[in-house]
């Protein structure tokens, strides 16, 4: 969709939208980034991995990488950090001798459900201590149709 002048000010909405969205989404990332490092020593791109992880024995890199958004090569460093720390591991793909099939270790499932807590809390602090209910309930189906939209169509999809 082009804008023109009578368009200017939707042009200008949309530049404070995606603005706010990325402020937002930094000062979050970063206030619970400090508490999990505080109380669990990993950080919240370790946490969100370790989960996915506990929700999806024997995915791939690929379907992490996927997920979130980033790259294989950014996943596969993530995951070797996390291997590093005896939290996950790699074992053969018997499908696809290309992948390897990734699992959390007792160790991994450990931190991941006592990380848990503060990460849930820390979200309830900042968010619900700001929006109320319908307006988290509103945010939360807005960005969740933005984001199956972006998926469905490949946006913004990296290439490497």
């Amino acid at each position: 969709m082009e804008y023109t002048s009578s368009g200017d000010r939707a042009a200008a909405d949309f530049s404070e939208l995606f603005a706010n969205l990325v402020r937002c989404e930094t000062r979050l990332y970063n206030a619970l980034n400090d508490r999990l490092r505080e109380r669990h020593g990993i950080v919240t791109s370790q946490y969100e991995f370790l989960s996915y992880l506990r929700g999806h024995p024997g995915c791939r890199v690929a379907d992490l990488a996927a997920e979130f958004a980033i790259g294989v090569g950014a996943t596969s460093k993530g995951i070797d950090r996390l291997e590093k720390q005896g939290w996950a591991a790699r074992r053969p793909n018997p499908a696809d001798r290309r992948s390897s099939l990734l699992a959390l270790t007792d160790d991994g499932a450990r931190l991941v459900e006592a990380a848990e807590q503060t990460f849930t809390n820390g979200l309830a602090e900042l968010l619900g201590g700001t929006l109320d209910a319908p307006s988290l309930s509103a945010v939360a189906r807005a960005l969740s149709t933005l984001r199956s939209t972006l998926e469905r169509d490949q946006v913004g999809t990296p290439t490497g």
